[in-house]
């Protein structure tokens, strides 16, 4: 996979998707873009689901069904995870009509939300990588978002 086009088709995100709503993806399968991947699946194929409020619960079992933990240290992220889906709601909403899922998604990577370090343009690492932001959300101390977070 490459930063620039890492999905070939949206046969391959909705695989990705499906999986991590099944338990069903690889651990080394659920990368930074493979999030990203399954928000924008979300997003845009499943109104059943409303990730600002159920991606918390999504995550935390999908990491334990793994072996993962959801700790005060490793696992879910509630700060990381609400700002994520607010970019990408803010990125999908900006593209214009007709285009794939998985363009949709190659152009999201390939952009600054591709680098796993996007969000310390606004946050800190201490506050970011704090007890508290993991399990509650934290606002930026760095720089104001670009978009609106669901909180």
């Amino acid at each position: 996979m490459t930063n620039h086009s890492p999905y070939a088709s949206d046969a391959e995100i909705e695989a990705i998707g499906e999986g991590f709503l099944a338990h069903t993806l690889e651990k080394p399968r659920w990368t930074h873009a493979a999030h990203f991947a399954a928000t924008a699946f979300l997003i845009l194929r499943r109104p059943d689901i409303v990730p600002e409020r159920d991606m918390p619960e999504l995550i935390r079992s999908y990491n334990l069904s793994v072996g993962g933990e959801n700790t005060d240290t490793a696992g879910y992220h509630e700060t990381i995870t609400q700002a994520s889906i607010a970019a990408a709601r803010d990125f999908l909403a900006s593209l214009p009509e007709g285009v794939s899922l998985a363009e949709a998604v190659n152009r999201m990577v390939a952009g600054p939300l591709g680098d796993k370090a996007w969000l310390e343009t606004y946050w800190s690492r201490e506050r970011l990588f704090s007890v508290k932001a993991r399990h509650e959300w934290v606002g930026p101390d760095l720089a104001p978002l670009p978009f609106r977070v669901g909180h």
